[in-house]
């Protein structure tokens, strides 16, 4: 009998010590220093009126938080499910959309640190959804760029649900996501660009795009720095250097897809101006084709402007109005 229950509570240990070894080999590795208090502890010294925007549901807006919008299967950390936030106007309806991406240089963050803004927005009138992306330490480029388009198919698959307006669906960035904002926006209909996740029945065009302080132009001077270190956020999340893979560098840069088809775009900057190099030239580009576009300038030393006050609401409202408009410009066409 006692030898029973030695067998016993060793199959006990083994089973566990199993299913915890399989645990900790598929947590998927993430850098988890870009957060709203260590931003708020690097700035607050230079700028000591700022608070972090926080996370507050208005009263004319309902939640639905970690939705899974796609599973990814067989990945090197098992099946792998992507989720958004929703926040919609409690009135029945059906409203515009904007999908929300987060920065951390592809690397860090995570899709909370868009909900402040979301919920803004969705109080004046917005669905919005904040995306969960793959970051670099899980998947390199072009993997979040797959993520996103799913996500936004997914929008169009459940816009009955949420009250989304399936002609109406814009998508805005912050730092790395602005870039990918501005990639995934500038990329409609690109067939390389779609990948295979999830309702591809559906459409993952966008109509109108706000870039916060995102890379328009790796290739760009300023952007481009040539000395680098090989651990620099672009250089893990590109798959090496610009001298290892130019063709890389160049395909994410948002730049370089516009084209006379081109929706409208909204740029919102921070006083660095290597976050937007090669913006003046987009922008030059985007009125010889007559396509409408933005650009407002916060003047002050501070890249992650969107995630403080006094700055977060002048932003919610400078997206507000650009989308407001866009969307009314779309809807007299018709």
């Amino acid at each position: 009998m006692k030898h029973i229950f030695q067998n016993i509570l060793l199959i006990v240990f083994f089973v566990s010590f199993s299913i915890n070894a399989q645990e900790k080999a598929i947590k998927i590795p993430k850098d988890t220093s870009y957060t709203v208090k260590n931003e708020f502890k690097k700035y607050r010294k230079y700028y000591p009126q700022i608070k972090p925007a926080i996370d507050s549901l208005p009263a004319n807006v309902k939640e639905s938080r970690n939705v899974v919008y796609t599973t990814l299967k067989n990945t090197p950390f098992g099946d792998r499910d992507l989720h958004v936030d929703v926040f919609s106007p409690k009135k029945k309806g059906k409203y515009p959309a904007l999908i929300m991406v987060h920065g951390g240089g592809w690397r860090a963050g995570d899709k909370s640190l868009q909900v402040p803004m979301a919920q803004k927005l969705a109080a004046k009138g917005f669905v919005t959804v904040c995306v969960e992306y793959q970051l670099s330490m899980e998947a390199k480029y072009p993997a979040a760029v797959f993520n996103i388009k799913s996500a936004i198919r997914w929008m169009r698959a459940n816009a009955d649900k949420y009250g989304i307006d399936p002609d109406k669906i814009a998508i805005s960035g912050c730092s790395a996501g602005g870039q990918l904002a501005l990639l995934v926006g500038l990329t409609n209909g690109v067939e390389g660009k779609e990948g295979n996740q999830g309702n591809l029945g559906f459409s993952s065009d966008i109509q109108a795009i706000v870039d916060m302080d995102g890379a328009v132009d790796f290739m760009a001077p300023l952007s481009l720095n040539l000395d680098r270190k090989p651990d620099s956020p672009d250089i893990a999340w590109l798959g090496g250097s610009f001298y290892e893979k130019p063709e890389i560098w160049k395909d994410a840069s948002g730049i370089f897809w516009a084209n006379e088809k081109s929706c409208p775009i909204l740029f919102l900057n921070s006083g660095f101006p290597r976050f937007h190099a090669g913006q003046d030239e987009l922008i030059g580009m985007m009125k010889d084709w007559g396509i409408y576009t933005e650009a407002y300038k916060f003047d002050v030393q501070l890249h992650t402007f969107w995630l403080f006050n006094p700055w977060v609401d002048p932003t919610v409202n400078y997206v507000h109005n650009f989308l407001t408009k866009v969307f009314n410009n779309q809807s007299s066409k018709k």
